[in-house]
Protein backbone atom coordinates (compact mmCIF):
# COMPACT_ATOMS: atom_id res chain seq x y z
CA UNK A 1 0.00 0.00 0.00
CA UNK A 2 1.38 3.28 -1.09
CA UNK A 3 -0.91 5.59 0.26
CA UNK A 4 -3.30 5.68 3.57
CA UNK A 5 -7.03 3.98 3.53
CA UNK A 6 -9.85 5.28 5.42
CA UNK A 7 -10.87 2.18 8.54
CA UNK A 8 -13.77 4.47 9.29
CA UNK A 9 -14.41 8.26 10.21
CA UNK A 10 -10.91 9.76 11.49
CA UNK A 11 -9.42 6.63 11.63
CA UNK A 12 -6.45 5.52 8.57
CA UNK A 13 -4.22 2.88 7.56
CA UNK A 14 -1.00 3.94 6.91
CA UNK A 15 1.04 0.72 6.66
CA UNK A 16 3.07 -1.09 4.11
CA UNK A 17 2.46 -4.40 2.28
CA UNK A 18 5.70 -6.74 2.31
CA UNK A 19 4.66 -8.88 -0.96
CA UNK A 20 8.14 -10.77 -1.81
CA UNK A 21 9.27 -11.73 1.76
CA UNK A 22 9.10 -15.59 1.90
CA UNK A 23 10.83 -15.89 4.94
CA UNK A 24 10.27 -14.41 8.52
CA UNK A 25 12.89 -14.76 11.31
CA UNK A 26 14.50 -16.86 8.93
CA UNK A 27 12.25 -19.65 10.45
CA UNK A 28 8.58 -19.04 9.35
CA UNK A 29 7.12 -19.07 5.51
CA UNK A 30 5.58 -16.93 4.27
CA UNK A 31 3.75 -17.88 1.35
CA UNK A 32 1.85 -14.68 0.86
CA UNK A 33 3.95 -12.57 1.86
CA UNK A 34 3.06 -10.16 4.81
CA UNK A 35 2.39 -6.63 6.11
CA UNK A 36 3.27 -4.19 8.78
CA UNK A 37 0.44 -2.48 9.83
CA UNK A 38 0.09 0.98 11.26
CA UNK A 39 -2.64 3.21 12.04
CA UNK A 40 -3.41 7.05 12.49
CA UNK A 41 -6.46 8.46 15.00
CA UNK A 42 -7.55 12.03 14.22
CA UNK A 43 -8.70 13.73 17.51
CA UNK A 44 -7.37 17.42 18.13
CA UNK A 45 -4.29 15.70 18.35
CA UNK A 46 -2.74 12.82 16.69
CA UNK A 47 -1.73 9.52 17.54
CA UNK A 48 0.00 7.00 14.84
CA UNK A 49 -0.57 3.10 16.50
CA UNK A 50 3.05 1.35 15.70
CA UNK A 51 5.56 1.48 13.36
CA UNK A 52 6.70 -0.70 10.20
CA UNK A 53 10.13 -2.66 9.40
CA UNK A 54 13.12 -0.62 8.76
CA UNK A 55 13.07 -1.40 5.47
CA UNK A 56 9.75 0.38 4.68
CA UNK A 57 10.13 3.16 6.52
CA UNK A 58 10.21 5.96 3.69
CA UNK A 59 7.05 4.28 2.16
CA UNK A 60 4.99 4.38 5.74
CA UNK A 61 5.82 7.81 6.12
CA UNK A 62 4.77 9.11 2.96
CA UNK A 63 1.53 7.20 3.86
CA UNK A 64 1.19 9.75 7.22
CA UNK A 65 2.32 12.76 5.54
CA UNK A 66 -0.57 11.91 2.58
CA UNK A 67 -2.85 12.53 5.04
CA UNK A 68 -1.70 16.44 5.86
CA UNK A 69 -1.62 15.89 9.61
CA UNK A 70 1.01 16.54 12.19
CA UNK A 71 1.20 13.25 15.00
CA UNK A 72 1.60 14.52 18.34
CA UNK A 73 2.17 10.28 19.42
CA UNK A 74 3.50 7.25 18.11
CA UNK A 75 2.31 4.20 20.50
CA UNK A 76 3.81 1.30 20.36
CA UNK A 77 2.47 -1.98 21.36
CA UNK A 78 5.28 -3.90 20.63
CA UNK A 79 8.91 -3.67 20.41
CA UNK A 80 9.99 -6.05 17.73
CA UNK A 81 11.70 -3.91 14.94
CA UNK A 82 9.01 -4.94 12.56
CA UNK A 83 6.71 -3.00 14.38
CA UNK A 84 9.41 -0.25 15.69
CA UNK A 85 11.71 0.20 12.81
CA UNK A 86 10.69 3.23 11.66
CA UNK A 87 10.71 4.90 15.09
CA UNK A 88 13.71 6.30 14.91
CA UNK A 89 13.07 8.46 11.74
CA UNK A 90 9.30 9.26 12.57
CA UNK A 91 10.90 10.87 16.26
CA UNK A 92 13.50 12.91 13.32
CA UNK A 93 10.63 13.67 11.14
CA UNK A 94 8.08 14.99 14.28
CA UNK A 95 10.47 15.94 16.81
CA UNK A 96 8.01 17.18 18.79
CA UNK A 97 5.89 13.65 18.84
CA UNK A 98 6.06 11.34 21.73
CA UNK A 99 6.32 7.85 21.50
CA UNK A 100 3.86 6.00 23.96
CA UNK A 101 4.36 2.95 25.87
CA UNK A 102 4.92 1.26 28.87
CA UNK A 103 7.55 0.81 31.05
CA UNK A 104 9.17 -2.54 29.63
CA UNK A 105 8.81 -1.74 26.19
CA UNK A 106 10.33 1.78 26.93
CA UNK A 107 13.70 -0.46 27.89
CA UNK A 108 14.01 -2.63 25.17
CA UNK A 109 13.75 0.35 22.56
CA UNK A 110 16.32 2.01 23.75
CA UNK A 111 18.13 -1.07 23.54
CA UNK A 112 17.48 -2.45 20.47
CA UNK A 113 17.31 1.29 18.75
CA UNK A 114 19.28 3.59 21.05
CA UNK A 115 16.07 6.07 21.27
CA UNK A 116 16.31 8.87 23.76
CA UNK A 117 14.61 8.28 27.00
CA UNK A 118 13.38 11.64 26.86
CA UNK A 119 11.09 11.09 24.04
CA UNK A 120 8.58 8.56 25.92
CA UNK A 121 5.04 9.34 27.44
CA UNK A 122 5.08 6.42 29.93
CA UNK A 123 1.40 5.10 30.77
CA UNK A 124 0.31 1.95 33.27
CA UNK A 125 -2.05 -0.66 32.40
CA UNK A 126 -6.05 0.35 32.41
CA UNK A 127 -4.35 3.91 31.52
CA UNK A 128 -5.61 6.11 28.78
CA UNK A 129 -4.92 8.86 26.54
CA UNK A 130 -7.12 11.88 25.90
CA UNK A 131 -7.14 12.97 22.11
CA UNK A 132 -9.57 15.71 22.44
CA UNK A 133 -12.94 15.72 20.14
CA UNK A 134 -14.24 11.98 22.19
CA UNK A 135 -10.89 10.14 20.86
CA UNK A 136 -9.67 8.62 24.08
CA UNK A 137 -7.40 5.75 23.45
CA UNK A 138 -7.67 2.88 26.74
CA UNK A 139 -4.21 0.76 27.10
CA UNK A 140 -4.27 -2.75 28.23
CA UNK A 141 -1.41 -4.82 28.67
CA UNK A 142 -1.24 -8.41 27.07
CA UNK A 143 2.14 -9.73 28.44
CA UNK A 144 3.93 -12.65 26.25
CA UNK A 145 2.08 -12.25 23.28
CA UNK A 146 4.28 -12.45 22.20
CA UNK A 147 7.24 -10.78 24.18
CA UNK A 148 7.27 -9.47 27.99
CA UNK A 149 6.14 -6.06 26.65
CA UNK A 150 3.29 -6.34 24.25
CA UNK A 151 -0.19 -4.54 25.35
CA UNK A 152 -3.12 -3.51 23.22
CA UNK A 153 -4.80 -0.33 22.21
CA UNK A 154 -8.39 0.37 22.31
CA UNK A 155 -10.69 2.80 20.74
CA UNK A 156 -14.02 2.95 22.43
CA UNK A 157 -15.67 5.52 20.52
CA UNK A 158 -15.39 3.84 17.16
CA UNK A 159 -14.97 0.22 19.01
CA UNK A 160 -11.65 -0.79 17.42
CA UNK A 161 -8.78 -2.33 18.80
CA UNK A 162 -5.01 -2.73 17.89
CA UNK A 163 -3.62 -5.73 18.93
CA UNK A 164 0.26 -5.66 17.32
CA UNK A 165 1.12 -9.05 16.77
CA UNK A 166 -1.88 -11.29 18.27
CA UNK A 167 -4.28 -12.30 15.83
CA UNK A 168 -2.22 -11.55 13.32
CA UNK A 169 -1.72 -13.33 10.13
CA UNK A 170 1.47 -13.29 7.35
CA UNK A 171 -0.97 -12.17 4.58
CA UNK A 172 -0.14 -8.99 2.33
CA UNK A 173 -3.45 -8.04 0.41
CA UNK A 174 -4.45 -4.97 -0.86
CA UNK A 175 -8.03 -5.56 0.74
CA UNK A 176 -8.29 -3.92 3.73
CA UNK A 177 -10.38 -5.72 5.15
CA UNK A 178 -10.94 -9.93 5.76
CA UNK A 179 -13.30 -11.39 2.49
CA UNK A 180 -12.09 -14.86 2.46
CA UNK A 181 -12.46 -16.26 6.30
CA UNK A 182 -11.32 -19.15 5.62
CA UNK A 183 -8.17 -18.20 3.93
CA UNK A 184 -7.30 -15.88 6.84
CA UNK A 185 -8.01 -18.81 9.05
CA UNK A 186 -5.49 -20.92 7.09
CA UNK A 187 -2.94 -18.14 7.49
CA UNK A 188 -3.66 -17.32 11.02
CA UNK A 189 -3.44 -20.84 11.80
CA UNK A 190 0.17 -20.92 10.89
CA UNK A 191 1.03 -17.57 12.26
CA UNK A 192 -0.42 -18.64 16.02
CA UNK A 193 1.30 -22.09 15.49
CA UNK A 194 4.58 -20.76 14.89
CA UNK A 195 4.54 -17.58 16.97
CA UNK A 196 1.93 -17.53 19.98
CA UNK A 197 1.11 -21.38 20.76
CA UNK A 198 4.44 -21.24 22.89
CA UNK A 199 2.61 -18.54 24.80
CA UNK A 200 -0.97 -20.93 24.94
CA UNK A 201 -1.77 -19.70 28.29
CA UNK A 202 -1.10 -16.22 27.61
CA UNK A 203 -3.14 -15.92 24.36
CA UNK A 204 -6.05 -17.52 26.45
CA UNK A 205 -5.54 -14.36 28.80
CA UNK A 206 -5.74 -12.25 26.01
CA UNK A 207 -8.85 -13.15 24.79
CA UNK A 208 -10.40 -12.56 28.27
CA UNK A 209 -9.50 -8.83 27.55
CA UNK A 210 -10.96 -9.18 23.86
CA UNK A 211 -14.36 -10.73 25.57
CA UNK A 212 -14.69 -8.01 28.23
CA UNK A 213 -13.85 -4.97 25.37
CA UNK A 214 -16.10 -6.43 22.65
CA UNK A 215 -14.56 -4.59 19.82
CA UNK A 216 -16.39 -4.55 16.21
CA UNK A 217 -12.97 -4.17 14.63
CA UNK A 218 -10.19 -5.68 15.27
CA UNK A 219 -6.99 -4.29 13.31
CA UNK A 220 -3.38 -6.17 14.25
CA UNK A 221 -0.31 -5.23 12.25
CA UNK A 222 -0.01 -8.14 10.65
CA UNK A 223 -2.50 -8.79 7.72
CA UNK A 224 -6.03 -7.91 7.22
CA UNK A 225 -8.52 -6.09 9.66
CA UNK A 226 -11.06 -7.95 11.26
CA UNK A 227 -14.34 -6.21 10.48
CA UNK A 228 -16.11 -9.12 11.85
CA UNK A 229 -13.99 -10.96 13.82
CA UNK A 230 -16.05 -13.50 15.18
CA UNK A 231 -14.90 -16.37 13.65
CA UNK A 232 -10.71 -15.20 14.69
CA UNK A 233 -11.80 -15.01 18.31
CA UNK A 234 -13.35 -18.69 17.67
CA UNK A 235 -10.32 -20.11 16.30
CA UNK A 236 -8.39 -18.76 19.22
CA UNK A 237 -10.43 -19.69 21.71
CA UNK A 238 -10.09 -23.30 20.08
CA UNK A 239 -6.41 -23.37 19.38
CA UNK A 240 -5.91 -22.30 23.16
CA UNK A 241 -8.31 -24.43 24.94
CA UNK A 242 -7.09 -27.49 27.05
CA UNK A 243 -8.66 -29.63 24.64
CA UNK A 244 -6.27 -31.58 22.16
CA UNK A 245 -7.62 -34.77 20.18
CA UNK A 246 -5.31 -35.42 17.76
CA UNK A 247 -2.93 -38.24 17.25
CA UNK A 248 0.45 -37.35 15.45
CA UNK A 249 3.18 -39.85 13.75
CA UNK A 250 5.86 -37.97 13.06
CA UNK A 251 8.66 -40.22 11.13
CA UNK A 252 11.83 -40.20 8.66
CA UNK A 253 12.98 -42.84 6.38
CA UNK A 254 16.12 -43.82 5.21
CA UNK A 255 15.79 -47.37 4.41
CA UNK A 256 12.18 -48.28 4.72
CA UNK A 257 13.03 -49.63 8.26
CA UNK A 258 11.12 -46.83 10.29
CA UNK A 259 8.41 -46.84 7.39
CA UNK A 260 7.23 -49.69 7.63
CA UNK A 261 7.48 -48.99 11.43
CA UNK A 262 5.23 -46.65 11.31
CA UNK A 263 2.82 -48.49 9.48
CA UNK A 264 2.77 -51.28 11.89
CA UNK A 265 1.98 -48.38 13.99
CA UNK A 266 -0.36 -46.56 12.97
CA UNK A 267 -2.55 -49.61 12.02
CA UNK A 268 -2.28 -50.60 15.27
CA UNK A 269 -3.70 -47.23 16.98
CA UNK A 270 -6.30 -48.03 14.40
CA UNK A 271 -7.86 -51.20 15.49
CA UNK A 272 -7.72 -49.00 18.82
CA UNK A 273 -10.01 -46.49 17.53
CA UNK A 274 -7.84 -44.13 17.08
CA UNK A 275 -7.01 -42.46 13.36
CA UNK A 276 -3.38 -40.88 13.62
CA UNK A 277 -2.14 -38.48 11.37
CA UNK A 278 1.41 -39.38 9.47
CA UNK A 279 3.60 -37.13 8.22
CA UNK A 280 6.80 -37.62 6.58
CA UNK A 281 9.36 -35.35 7.66
CA UNK A 282 11.68 -35.46 4.79
CA UNK A 283 8.25 -34.13 2.45
CA UNK A 284 6.76 -31.67 5.01
CA UNK A 285 7.67 -28.27 5.76
CA UNK A 286 8.12 -26.94 9.51
CA UNK A 287 4.91 -24.74 9.16
CA UNK A 288 2.69 -27.50 8.34
CA UNK A 289 4.32 -29.74 11.59
CA UNK A 290 3.81 -26.68 13.47
CA UNK A 291 0.33 -26.31 12.79
CA UNK A 292 -0.51 -29.83 13.33
CA UNK A 293 0.71 -29.52 17.04
CA UNK A 294 -1.69 -27.27 17.46
CA UNK A 295 -4.67 -29.68 18.79
CA UNK A 296 -2.26 -32.83 19.28
CA UNK A 297 -2.71 -34.76 22.46
CA UNK A 298 0.06 -37.42 21.62
CA UNK A 299 3.08 -37.16 19.25
CA UNK A 300 5.07 -40.53 17.63
CA UNK A 301 8.46 -39.74 16.50
CA UNK A 302 10.50 -42.09 14.79
CA UNK A 303 13.60 -41.85 13.33
CA UNK A 304 16.69 -44.31 11.68
CA UNK A 305 20.11 -43.94 13.61
CA UNK A 306 22.73 -41.31 11.14
CA UNK A 307 26.13 -41.53 13.03
CA UNK A 308 25.28 -43.01 16.35
CA UNK A 309 22.35 -40.45 16.74
CA UNK A 310 19.15 -39.20 15.61
CA UNK A 311 18.43 -38.25 12.12
CA UNK A 312 18.64 -34.42 11.50
CA UNK A 313 15.44 -34.17 10.09
CA UNK A 314 13.92 -35.67 13.86
CA UNK A 315 15.87 -33.91 15.53
CA UNK A 316 14.84 -30.55 14.00
CA UNK A 317 11.16 -31.80 14.72
CA UNK A 318 11.86 -32.54 18.41
CA UNK A 319 14.02 -28.83 18.71
CA UNK A 320 10.41 -27.61 16.95
CA UNK A 321 8.24 -29.31 19.61
CA UNK A 322 10.20 -28.24 22.37
CA UNK A 323 10.33 -24.63 20.77
CA UNK A 324 6.38 -24.63 20.12
CA UNK A 325 5.53 -26.45 23.96
CA UNK A 326 2.53 -28.11 22.17
CA UNK A 327 -0.41 -29.06 24.57
CA UNK A 328 0.45 -33.14 23.98
CA UNK A 329 -0.07 -35.42 26.77
CA UNK A 330 2.25 -38.45 25.18
CA UNK A 331 5.05 -38.71 23.92
CA UNK A 332 6.74 -41.02 22.45
CA UNK A 333 9.67 -42.24 20.28
CA UNK A 334 10.56 -44.94 17.75
CA UNK A 335 13.29 -46.26 15.12
CA UNK A 336 15.89 -48.48 14.17
CA UNK A 337 20.07 -48.76 14.09
CA UNK A 338 22.16 -50.72 12.09
CA UNK A 339 25.15 -51.74 14.46
CA UNK A 340 24.30 -48.96 17.61
CA UNK A 341 24.28 -45.47 18.85
CA UNK A 342 21.49 -43.29 21.12
CA UNK A 343 19.03 -41.85 18.59
CA UNK A 344 16.53 -42.36 20.71
CA UNK A 345 17.96 -40.93 23.35
CA UNK A 346 19.21 -37.81 21.82
CA UNK A 347 15.40 -37.31 20.62
CA UNK A 348 14.67 -37.35 24.22
CA UNK A 349 17.17 -35.11 25.67
CA UNK A 350 15.79 -32.14 23.12
CA UNK A 351 12.24 -32.17 24.55
CA UNK A 352 12.69 -30.32 28.38
CA UNK A 353 10.26 -27.49 28.07
CA UNK A 354 6.83 -29.98 27.98
CA UNK A 355 6.26 -32.47 30.58
CA UNK A 356 3.96 -35.14 28.64
CA UNK A 357 3.88 -38.57 29.55
CA UNK A 358 6.83 -40.72 27.96
CA UNK A 359 6.43 -43.84 26.39
CA UNK A 360 9.10 -46.44 26.81
CA UNK A 361 11.65 -45.99 23.93
CA UNK A 362 11.15 -49.10 20.69
CA UNK A 363 14.08 -49.94 19.27
CA UNK A 364 14.94 -52.35 16.35
CA UNK A 365 17.68 -53.27 14.47
CA UNK A 366 17.63 -53.24 11.05
CA UNK A 367 13.85 -54.33 8.90
CA UNK A 368 11.36 -55.42 11.21
CA UNK A 369 11.18 -59.17 11.55
CA UNK A 370 8.04 -61.34 12.70
CA UNK A 371 9.23 -60.56 16.78
CA UNK A 372 9.50 -57.03 15.83
CA UNK A 373 6.31 -56.78 14.59
CA UNK A 374 4.64 -58.04 17.56
CA UNK A 375 6.92 -55.73 19.79
CA UNK A 376 5.16 -52.83 18.10
CA UNK A 377 2.60 -53.90 18.43
CA UNK A 378 2.28 -54.14 21.98
CA UNK A 379 4.32 -50.68 22.42
CA UNK A 380 1.14 -49.27 20.03
CA UNK A 381 -1.38 -50.43 22.06
CA UNK A 382 0.14 -48.60 25.11
CA UNK A 383 0.46 -45.62 23.47
CA UNK A 384 -3.35 -46.19 22.82
CA UNK A 385 -3.89 -47.06 26.48
CA UNK A 386 -1.95 -44.04 27.33
CA UNK A 387 -4.37 -41.60 24.93
CA UNK A 388 -7.67 -43.26 25.99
Amino acid sequence: MKTSKVITENIFAVGVQDKDRKLFDALIPLPSGTSYNSYVVVGKKIAVIDSVDPLFVDEWLTNIQGLKVKPDYIISNHAEQDHSGGLPKFIQTYPDAEIVTNAKSRDLLISLLHLPSEKFLIIEDNSTLDLGGGYVLEFYFAPWVHWPETMFTFLPCKNILFTCDYLGTHYSSDDLFVRDEQLISDAAKLYYSKVMMPYRAQSRKALDIINLLKPLIIAPSHGQIYDHPEFILRNYADWTSQNSEDTLILYVSMHNSVKKMTELIRRELEMQDITARVLDLAETSSGDISMALINARAVLLGTPTVLGGAHPTAAFAAILINALRPKISTLGFYGSFSWGGKALEQLSGLITNIKPEILPPLLIKGQPLPEDEIKIGAWAREAAMKML
